[in-house]
């Protein structure tokens, strides 16, 4: 798990990538990324269609 600062960026909030996954996942500046917001457990999962492989900034809780 990795632990990111939330930064501002003109008017938007933003979660940056560290590196090491944008490289694991293949994931280039200019990709688009799909968001999917879940209130209920606060949880945000971003989405590159196209790459194989999902990255969800939320790791599941594997206690339920």
């Amino acid at each position: 798990m990795f632990k990111r600062k939330i930064i501002k960026t003109g008017n938007s909030l933003c979660v940056t990538i560290p590196f090491r996954v944008a490289s694991d996942l293949d994931i280039k500046e200019g990709d688009i990324a799909l968001l999917r917001v879940n209130k209920s457990h606060s949880r945000v999962t971003y989405l590159f269609p196209g790459h194989p492989k999902q990255l969800s900034l939320i790791e599941s809780d594997k206690k339920h």
